[in-house]
């Protein structure tokens, strides 16, 4: 017996030298202080110790307990003086990388464009996204039985006016411009637009357009022409290949639509140039007289110029995107990318 004490003893004291936080100093009492643990088995065996031995043994065993009383008692004390509450840090741990957000690819298309017009001498303005149909429709030269109208799918809004509606086009900060601001006038309009559109590879119901407006005595096509040109070879390059082609908006006129050629396809044709080996990202032209006089500018002294692209479209030629609807999945492995 008095060996088996020994060797507890021997086995308890490594066992305090492991105890350096309260689940160590748990186990040990688990392990050694419980009615289940070494301790109480040393009790119960002094039933088989000889009469004549349990005084000397007992009060061995005594010492011995109120040895490892006291050890726990002091190891507890220490434990309790120094938790923070805070877990210790393993050192060598490799450390955790935390997950970090970026731009969007549509906000860092519409931050590089809006760099390119800045340089170039625009200002930039922003507008309401719920319109109503004079500043949307009216205002820029659609009639109310204007079949122009049908050339925007438009997403109107109950209200008891009839006239209310959200925004088909930026086409409305331009109206709020000119009649607020007297000519010159130079400046881009960013925002979202929303349109009645089936969703398809290369088209939305809601997505982001950024327009353009110049307005200034003597303003030319060819000044349109040179605007669009310089901004195109910045945001795709000096060897990029467009054209202009001749096209209607009841606001400009004349008008016309730019194209680029095909990312995908080189020109060959593909699903997102409809096999036409063109892309188009903007449409263009000169202000329509009836819109100036509708925003109190005089069109026999002043004239000027319109563009608008769509972002989304744009983020597609400088991504390499095929699908404009991955734009918005929220798919990682996509978004990662840029």
């Amino acid at each position: 017996m008095i060996e088996t004490i020994a060797e507890l003893r021997t086995e308890i004291e490594l066992d305090l030298q492991s105890i350096k936080d309260p689940a160590s100093l748990e186990a040990f009492r688990l392990k050694h202080l419980v009615k289940k643990g070494t301790i109480q088995g040393l009790i119960d065996g002094m039933r088989a110790v000889p009469k004549e031995d349990k005084p000397a043994i007992g009060k061995v065993l005594n010492e011995f307990r109120q040895f490892v009383d006291t050890a726990f008692a002091q190891a507890k004390e220490h434990i309790e003086s120094n938790d923070t509450g805070i877990e210790p840090i393993d050192v060598t741990l490799p450390g955790r990388i935390p997950n970090i957000g970026h731009v969007h690819p549509i906000r860092k298309t519409l931050d590089r464009i809006t760099e390119i017009f800045v340089g170039m001498g625009f200002s930039v303005a922003e507008g309401i996204d719920i319109e109503d149909d004079y500043h949307n429709y009216e205002a820029l030269n659609f009639p109310a039985d204007h079949p122009a109208r049908d050339m925007q799918d438009t997403f109107f809004i109950d209200d008891s006016r009839g006239d209310i509606m959200l925004r088909s086009h930026t086409s409305p900060v331009q109206i709020r411009m000119m009649k607020h601001h007297a000519p010159p006038i130079r400046s881009i309009m960013p925002g979202r637009v929303y349109r009645n559109e089936a969703v398809t590879a290369r088209s939305l119901a809601e997505f982001h357009q950024i327009e353009g407006l110049y307005i200034d005595k003597g303003v030319t096509f060819a000044d349109l022409k040179g605007t669009v040109i310089s901004f195109a070879k910045q945001m795709y390059g000096e060897h990029s290949t467009f054209k202009f082609r001749p096209s209607y908006f009841p606001f400009t006129e004349p008008s016309a639509e730019v194209d680029i050629t095909c990312y995908l396809c080189s020109g060959k044709g593909c699903r997102v140039c409809k096999h036409s080996g063109w892309l188009e990202i903007c449409g263009c032209g000169m202000v329509h007289p009836n819109v100036l006089k509708n925003c109190g500018i005089d069109p026999e002294v002043y004239s000027g110029f319109a563009f608008g692209f769509g972002i989304e479209r744009v983020t597609m030629l400088a991504t390499g995107i095929d699908d404009i609807r991955a734009l918005y999945e929220n798919d990682m492995r996509i978004l990662k990318q840029f």
